[in-house]
């Protein structure tokens, strides 16, 4: 299925060129949770064959996820965290997703939001409990942001230098989606250690506050 699904983005994507882009980021933070994985890398990888521009397809793609995560994030406000706990599963939003986004989101608050775009399970479901706990959008809508233009640079970059070469991918959806995967892990771990070295430097920085706080 997920190859039919990726088949069909690329050819969306080479028919309606950057509105492609942007309306595929857009359902991705709404409705379906395309994976930007390989939506960026792929629109990056056509661009190196002249198709786009590179430079635009990380602007677009990066304002698409952040529309898209604005209409999610103002639909929680609404409608409140019990309602997407009751239905969430019927729109791709499980409860065990959702605690772990709403655990992150309550620890972290702005920075968790920046920071989850380097983590797939959290990144398309974040905005929903950053809504729903009232976040000001103004402060969400940064932090989002700028984490989604660092996050689709990195992925625009990966597609371009990692797959760039390989011009026999343009014609095979199936193998295109299959080097993304098999190269990204390595993108995927360095992101992973980002985040993993953030927690622990909040880790510590809280436990020292808390020692001084003792001895006063």
């Amino acid at each position: 299925m997920l190859d039919h699904v990726f088949q069909v983005w690329m050819q969306f994507v080479q028919q309606w060129g950057y509105a492609g882009i942007f309306l595929i980021t857009v359902i991705g933070f709404t409705v379906f949770p395309v994976p930007i994985e390989l939506v960026v890398p792929s629109a990056a990888y056509w661009a190196t064959q002249g198709a786009t521009d590179i430079r635009l397809v990380v602007v677009v793609a990066a304002l698409g996820t952040w529309c898209g995560a604005s209409i999610a994030f103002f639909v929680a406000r609404s409608v409140g965290r019990s309602l997407i706990l009751r239905y969430g599963r019927y729109v791709f939003v499980p409860e065990k997703k959702w605690l772990l986004a709403e655990a992150w989101i309550l620890h972290y608050s702005a920075v968790g939001v920046f920071f989850a775009q380097l983590l797939p399970v959290v990144r398309h479901v974040i905005s929903l409990p950053a809504g729903a706990a009232r976040m000001r959008y103004r402060t969400f809508s940064i932090s989002f942001l700028l984490g989604a233009v660092i996050e689709c640079s990195l992925l625009a970059w990966f597609g371009a230098n990692v797959l760039g070469g390989q011009k026999d991918l343009m014609s095979d959806p199936r193998a295109l989606r299959h080097a993304i995967e098999a190269k990204f892990i390595w993108v995927i771990a360095a992101a992973a250690v980002m985040v993993l070295l953030y927690v622990v430097m909040d880790l510590l920085g809280r436990r020292a506050k808390a020692a001084a706080g003792a001895r006063k």
